[in-house]
């Protein structure tokens, strides 16, 4: 069983306005610090961005609570394939949860639209789909910030 998140995120630039900013730590950081996580950071090695963060379980029902414990540790790993599109591997060290999936970015008119489509799985009987829909309602307000603050950094440039 998998629950599965599509977003579709729009910014006033080119596909390669974006891939820049996707390419870059600074702006990867930027999104972290806005996300309010507890620590985190960004790597860009080639074609592989790798994100680390540790984000608080606070908030989550008290079932979710007991899985992950009082911190979330997530890895996101995207391989990108070409300048615009990536392989998404996401994972919680020492918890049985991951996604993975694709980042298109999608250029039409001057504006480019960022295509996230994951598949996110959680291994726990009983409540692993209830724990998905959380998963999947966290990214997706965290998607939500990437986009503002990708929108204002691309204002910026």
């Amino acid at each position: 069983m998998s629950t599965r998140l599509t977003r579709k995120l729009t910014y006033d630039a080119s596909a390669e306005a974006v891939a820049a900013m996707l390419d870059d730590v600074a702006f990867r950081e930027e999104v972290l610090a806005r996300q309010k996580v507890t620590h985190g950071s960004a790597s860009v090695d080639g074609d592989l961005v790798t994100i680390e963060q540790v984000r608080p379980s606070h908030g989550l029902p008290g079932f979710a609570q007991k899985i992950v414990g009082d911190e979330i540790r997530i890895v996101q790993k995207e391989t990108w394939t070409s300048p615009t599109s990536c392989d998404v591997e996401i994972s919680i060290p020492g918890k049985p949860g991951e996604a993975t999936g694709t980042i298109r970015l999608v250029e039409s008119g001057g504006t480019t639209t960022e295509e996230v489509d994951l598949d996110l799985s959680v291994r726990v009987p009983l409540v692993g789909g209830k724990i998905e829909g959380l998963v999947a309602g966290l990214f997706s307000d965290a998607l939500d910030i990437e986009q503002q603050v990708g929108r204002e950094w691309l204002a910026r440039g």
